[in-house]
């Protein structure tokens, strides 16, 4: 038997930048039965992939506490509260930090000669900033230190801490400096106000960034927490965990449906546009299937529970949500391995910059090239460069779900703005995938109410798909059968009936031959039109002659056409695939402007058919929403699925539109180029403030101008770097995609 190989998401606690999410993947990754892991600063998420008979999970959180972080189930992980907890302690430690930090700069700057013991009292305020206040920053660098990696808290440890040493010992021996001529300058404003600033930046990140898991936050909220279950006759409230299926529930007029199920007695509307984006209710009555997050609107239902809380299409939606949310797209990977080199590169060009300035600087030599090693050690912080691509796709994503365009990874999103072809499935994808009579002729020389009541009496009998959608069509209850009447069905051809002792036929052109039925001169040519424009074509007729002529066709979904014209504006050639022939998916491909059709091709032919596209070159996506097309949406560049399909598209498509409108396509397209260039725009920022700061920090401008940047201005540009892409992203949230 193969081991069971575990993929779940667990809730991080104690990541406190985009480095500390880098260096506990690759941790995690270096232990062995660990074959996956992404890890998500943005939501302090991390998907594991790991084979639990060789690592334990209890292991894997044994190998985060290692290096200062705790991995939790999520059940054990309640976001919010997480989320609460951390602004209070964060609040806390910048509201303390900033009222002792306060008057250790004014003090510094302004006060320094009329205070007897100015240092001592500098210092008696400096150390609860940095050792209660900033406390985690040395914490975590420690445990870094010991398992020879490094992050963000790294460099403020270092530079903080390194500032209050020299200042401490300038402090208490004055002298050694003042005997050789130096003056004992301290540097407590520095590392107060960098840790200060530093703090106030991760607040406002912090808030910014719990914005960006909106969408799944919304999501879980839609689900009702209890249940009105009845037991032994009596209705009894239970906790939504606790409820199994088969068990049977009710539900009252305006309250939200809990779980999955069959309705088993009542008749109502149901509102669900959260599902299928349709702004009309459905109707349910006895054994229609209702989905959890869902209103009921104007009547009492019992429902017979199908699915449990954690196998509801909500939860699925909502485990797909996060997942992606998750993911990470090859443009974020780049960034992870620069961000994972990045922080010993900025220690060696700020002990670089030391020894430079030390020997060749101006004096006092020691002072400048201590204010420029710390100022480059702050400066140089990876947060904005970490935060860059995950929060603009969080927040992409999240729009996706609330416009009913669920993004299964962020792979999809990244590659649906670089589709050129777009291959459609025709049936359920483009049309209804219900087939309707759409034409219909009767011989004026028969009794037309008379025909029907005898087509439908006999349609009612036969099992065909297409006899439904005759009998739909009239719109009449079908009449008591008569008891002089028998049924005969003709496998290929169509039924054969007696009704009052007269024979009647129902069926195909052949059925029609082969009893040798004549056909009026006007309805032969109403017959020719049908064939011409690929109707499935139905004969009424009796002994003698055809008494009705039917065209049934799938009818195309509104806003189709309109839907293919503007994805063809954007550049995407469109191709039509059917399991259909090809003389009815030309008539349709040629309807709706399609380029190119492709009738009778098999699933395992479609398939190969996206391959051949792909090694011209071409970036594909695929739309379906069967089982038949599962294969051509894994192999596509990028797979979409509609949610009215089989569950088993659903789970080969990267993207599934909760809505069955291909207009939902394009929008997909656009929410992608919109994302990547919020990405874009967040990476050049990063990189280019880090471009320039960096030598800027390190005294570059110095012999030309005489400016050296000072550590406090550097944490406070560090600060809004971060924040500026965390806002740069939430633009994203309120931009108008259509």
């Amino acid at each position: 038997m193969e081991n069971q190989i575990v993929h779940e998401t667990y809730g991080v606690k104690g990541m406190t930048c985009a480095a500390c999410a880098t260096s506990l993947q690759s941790h995690l990754e270096s232990n062995p039965g660990i074959n996956q892991v992404s890890v998500n600063y943005a939501d302090n998420s991390a998907f594991i992939e790991f084979d639990p008979t060789t690592i334990t999970f209890k292991k894997i959180q044994k190998a985060a506490d290692e290096i200062g972080y705790q991995v939790v189930e999520y059940t054990e992980y309640d976001e919010e509260a997480e989320y609460t907890k951390r602004l209070k302690n964060l609040r806390l430690k910048l509201t303390i930090s900033a009222i002792l930090t306060l008057p250790v700069f004014i003090i510094s700057m302004f006060l320094g000669e009329t205070i007897p013991y100015t240092n001592y009292v500098l210092l008696i305020l400096a150390t609860p900033v940095l050792f209660w206040s900033g406390w985690e920053f040395f914490k975590i660098a420690v445990k870094k230190a010991q398992h020879l990696t490094t992050n963000m808290d790294t460099l403020v440890a270092l530079s903080t801490g390194t500032a209050y040493i020299f200042s401490v010992f300038n402090t208490l021996y004055p002298g050694f400096f003042l005997s050789r001529g130096l003056e004992p300058h301290v540097y407590y404003e520095s590392a107060t106000v960098i840790i200060t600033l530093i703090l106030l930046g991760r607040y406002f990140e912090e808030r910014a960034k719990f914005k960006t898991t909106g969408a799944i936050k919304k999501l879980m909220g839609i689900q009702p927490k209890f249940v009105d279950v009845e037991e032994n006759g009596l209705a009894r409230t239970k906790p939504i965990t606790e409820v199994k299926r088969s068990e049977i529930f009710s539900v009252k007029p305006g309250q939200k449906i809990p779980l999955d199920g069959y309705v088993v007695e009542g008749t109502s509307y149901v509102d669900e546009s959260m599902i299928n984006g349709e702004p009309l209710p459905s109707s349910k009555t006895l054994s229609d299937y209702v989905f959890a997050g869902t209103i009921n609107q104007n009547g009492i239902l019992k429902i017979r529970v199908e699915k449990e809380m954690s196998s509801t299409l909500l939860a699925q939606i909502i485990d797909l949500v996060r997942k992606a949310q998750s993911s990470k797209p090859p443009i974020q990977k780049t960034v992870d391995r620069i961000a994972s080199i990045f922080v010993p590169v900025v220690i060696t060009i700020a002990l670089i910059s030391f020894i430079i300035w030390y020997f060749v600087g101006p004096d006092p030599q020691l002072t400048y090239a201590f204010l420029v090693l710390i100022t480059v050690l702050i400066i140089a912080c990876p947060c904005a460069l970490g935060l860059a691509t995950p929060t603009a796709l969080m927040v992409g994503i999240g729009k996706g779900a609330s416009l009913g365009i669920l993004i299964r990874n962020a792979n999809s999103l990244e590659s649906a703005e670089k589709i050129n072809v777009l291959a459609l499935d025709k049936t359920g994808t483009i049309t209804e995938g219900k087939p309707e009579v759409q034409k219909i002729i009767w011989n004026e020389k028969y009794n037309k109410e008379e025909g029907i009541r005898n087509l439908i009496l006999l349609e009612s009998l036969s099992e065909h798909p297409l006899s439904t959608a005759v009998i739909k069509y009239f719109d009449v209850e079908v009449p008591e059968s008569v008891s002089d009447m028998n049924f005969i069905n003709i496998p290929g051809e169509g039924i054969k009936g007696t009704i009052n002792n007269k024979s009647y036929f129902v069926g195909s052109q052949q059925m029609i031959q082969n009893n040798h039925l004549k056909i009026d001169p006007q309805l032969i040519s109403f017959e020719q039109d049908l064939i011409q424009n690929a109707y499935t074509i139905i004969y009424f007729g009796n002994k003698e002659e055809v008494l009705c002529i039917m065209g049934i066709r799938d009818s195309v979904k509104a806003g189709v056409k309109e839907a293919i014209l503007d994805i063809k504006r954007m550049g995407v050639e469109i191709i039509l695939l059917s399991g259909d022939n090809q003389t009815i998916t030309g008539k349709i491909a040629s309807e709706l402007n399609i380029d190119q059709s492709i009738g009778g091709v098999l699933p395992s032919q479609k398939g190969e058919y996206i391959k051949n596209l792909q090694e011209q070159g071409k970036k594909v996506a695929m739309a379906g929403d069967g089982i038949n097309d599962a294969q051509a949406l894994a192999e596509a560049d990028l797979g979409i699925a509609m949610a009215s399909g089989t569950d088993i598209a659903m789970e080969s498509a990267g993207i599934t539109l909760m809505r069955s409108d291909i207009q939902h396509i394009r929008i997909a397209i656009l929410l992608s180029k919109a994302t990547v260039k919020t990405i874009r725009q967040n990476l050049f920022w990063a990189f280019g403030y880090n471009v320039l700061a960096i030598p800027i920090a390190a005294g570059i401008l110095f012999p030309f101008t005489g400016y050296l940047l000072s550590p406090m201005i550097a944490g406070a540009a560090m600060a809004f770097s971060s924040v500026s892409v965390v806002a740069n992203s939430l633009r994203l949230k309120r931009k108008k995609i259509n």
